[in-house]
């Protein structure tokens, strides 16, 4: 196009332990020539979630690490500017993989790639309950517990956001749900805006006696976020025949040494016959049309609530993300790439 440049976040050294000053480095490319099929995205939101650590870390898991040098991955929403794809006209939202970076060159990818924000919805809106956190929700609450109105439900991580979506899910659906949080502030926030029957302070309440309390008969579902301790206490509380979806260990800061110890009190599992099973969301694309449509139906009545944490700046993506880990952030955390972006009428 021009001589022009805009800035990318590349991966400089991988983290032993917490992302510092040093992790990431930022670097200019020159804009590109598009070729027939392309388009040029102005990148104008970023999705920060914690299983980006993971990515940082030398060895695969669900998928490959990203390489020293390169463009951190990370999900986005942006808008056309230039295009040679008729299937993405100029001025066009998208939403996708679009990386840490102010502009990306996109090619209409399919399910996983970069594709066309839905009319009538807020492109933002992609990146929380129409996005990842709202599809990690839905197929662990729907598809790995089989929550049900007769259960019991535990949450931990409750105000972040996949926990606050995933218990409001299970209220929906019938069920008693009890959230942890860890401060004062987020806590208010479940109880009052998700609307969960109960959430104790992990920092400062005594959580067996708040899980005894709300289950007197024990937990029948619980959706970890957390790990750690907080899963031992839900393993030290179910009910016979009780499911546990896996979703994340964040207690553990997801660093190179590893995603947690084993809960010191597995056997809980089979004393109690349970069962527990880690998944991934995109496992089961197959029904993400069905669960788009409930979503939307849910929010169009005002029964999903979500909480943003907004930081501004490309070059603050990297202090978003170690936000996760120190429990700085209330809901989804998000970065609005240049501040001063117009938003979407």
């Amino acid at each position: 196009m021009t001589d022009r440049t805009f800035r990318q976040v590349v991966l400089r050294e991988r983290p032993a332990a917490g992302i510092t000053t040093g992790t990431f480095a930022d670097q200019s490319r020159p804009f590109p020539i598009l070729e027939s099929g392309e388009a040029l995205v102005e990148v104008v939101w970023l999705g920060i979630d914690a299983t980006q650590r993971t990515w940082l870390n030398p060895a695969t898991t669900y998928t490959t690490p990203v390489g020293v040098g390169e463009v951190m991955r990370g999900s986005g929403v942006g808008r056309v500017v230039a295009s040679r794809d008729p299937a993405l006209p100029e001025g066009q939202w998208v939403y996708g993989e679009l990386g840490w970076q102010e502009y990306t060159v996109a090619r209409q990818s399919g399910l996983f790639g970069v594709n066309p924000v839905p009319p009538g919805i807020d492109p933002r809106h992609m990146l929380t309950v129409f996005g990842v956190s709202g599809l990690t929700a839905y197929m662990g609450v729907r598809r790995v517990l089989d929550v049900a109105d007769s259960d019991s439900v535990l949450v931990t991580g409750a105000a972040g956001s996949v926990g606050s979506l995933a218990g409001q899910i299970a209220r929906l659906l019938g069920a008693r749900v009890i959230g942890t949080a860890g401060s004062a502030e987020k806590v208010a926030w479940v109880r009052d805006i998700a609307r969960f029957h109960d959430c104790p302070n992990y920092r400062e309440d005594d959580i067996p006696s708040a899980l005894r309390a709300f289950a007197p008969d024990g937990l029948t579902a619980v959706f970890d976020n957390v790990g750690g301790r907080l899963l031992e206490n839900a393993l030290d509380h179910l009910a016979p025949h009780a499911r546990i979806a896996l979703c994340g260990s964040i207690s553990s800061g997801y660093t190179a040494a590893g995603y947690g110890t084993g809960p010191a009190n597995y056997m809980q599992l089979a004393f109690r016959r349970a069962r527990m099973e880690g998944f991934v969301f995109y496992d089961h694309h197959a029904d993400f049309p069905a669960a788009l449509t409930q979503l939307a139906s849910w929010v169009a009545a005002g029964d999903l609530h979500w909480a943003e944490d907004i930081v501004d700046g490309l070059t603050n993506a990297p202090a978003a993300l170690q936000r996760l880990f120190d429990g700085a952030n209330l809901g989804k955390q998000l970065v609005r790439v240049r501040p001063d972006e117009p938003q979407p009428q």
